[in-house]
């Protein structure tokens, strides 16, 4: 595994989108990490902070396709992962495809679809495939979701159920940005968008390259036993009524993997798992009735189980 590969590959995309947006760097990184490993990444913030320029800037500097669906109440499946009409020219049925064949699919406001909606997006985000009409369609690769929704407005939304939200990588929130980046971003965009002179950076054959190899990075008996102690604690904290899943063990252990190779290490260490631990797993617990109040808790949880087991040393 060539680590500096990697190292490239990070470092180019998050200096070309930052030349968009300002002052989150730290974002974007963990959302290259849950891009190499072939992860979703769910986005639950306010509206106007830079989330559909993030996404665009992303699929600009990887060269990828990119489609942008606005969920609402009235939105079909149909309308997501496409339709057989009748062409009535060739007397033949033919496909007409959704946004969902794209390799970058921003799904806007996901939590304002109904569930039969919502659920369309499950066989696409796991199986990597669409079925319309009996008909099996492989999507493309790379395949990646960015989904947003609004933490503030509720009224008319429909809450992800907890399957799908164990299916997003992790969920991350961008937040206001500070005044000095706010003050940079209004000089960079009071002349004109950045975003519409935006270049490739990389192309398809170092995404393949990364996304195929992040799984050579060594994760030592430790670390897995560590990794395992933080997920198991999750189930039986006193908060939680139910926590964590395999599938988020499966996660953490990836995400670390790749934030250790676009770190420029082929091993990981436990502060690539502090690093992630909250924004892979804290989506995943169901906290107690009595506790499910703020969206920090489980955040603070998270921390909590952190702080309280003892990470590995390295053996000298």
């Amino acid at each position: 595994m060539e680590v500096e590969r990697f190292k490239s590959f990070a470092a180019k995309v998050i200096d070309n989108v930052s030349k968009v947006i300002v002052g989150k760097e730290k974002n974007i990184r963990k959302i290259i990490v849950a891009f190499i490993s072939s992860g979703h990444v769910l986005l639950e913030d306010v509206p106007g902070l830079g989330k559909t320029k993030l996404a665009r800037s992303l699929s600009k500097s990887m060269n990828c396709s990119f489609k942008r669906i606005q969920f609402t109440p009235d939105l079909l499946p149909s309308d997501l992962v496409g339709i057989y009409y009748y062409n009535q020219k060739i007397q033949e049925f033919e496909y007409r495809q959704g946004p969902i064949l794209s390799q970058f699919l921003l799904a806007d406001e996901i939590n304002r679809a109904t569930p039969r909606t919502q659920s369309a997006l499950l066989e696409c985000m796991e199986e990597r495939q669409v079925t319309v009409e009996g008909n099996t369609i492989k999507l493309s690769k790379p395949f990646f979701i960015i989904a947003t929704q609004n933490p503030v407005e509720q009224f008319g939304t429909f809450p992800l159920p907890e399957a799908q939200l164990d299916r997003f990588f992790m969920k991350l929130s961008m937040g206001y940005p500070d005044f000095d980046d706010e003050k940079n971003m209004i000089d960079r965009f009071i002349i004109e968008d950045p975003l519409e002179e935006l270049q490739p950076v990389v192309n398809m054959e170092e995404i393949e390259y990364v996304q195929n190899n992040f799984n050579e990075v060594y994760v030592s008996e430790d670390i897995k036993k560590y990794i395992l102690n933080i997920v198991v604690a999750t189930r039986s904290h006193k908060d939680v009524e139910l926590g964590c899943s395999p599938r988020a063990t499966l996660n953490l252990i990836k995400g670390s993997q790749v934030l250790a190779a676009i770190s420029g290490r082929t091993y990981v260490i436990p502060e690539d798992i502090k690093e992630l631990a909250v924004d892979i797993l804290h989506h995943r617990l169901i906290l107690k009735s009595e506790m499910n109040l703020g969206n920090d808790k489980a955040d603070k949880i998270i921390e909590e189980i952190i702080n309280t087991i003892e990470a590995p040393l390295e053996k000298l």
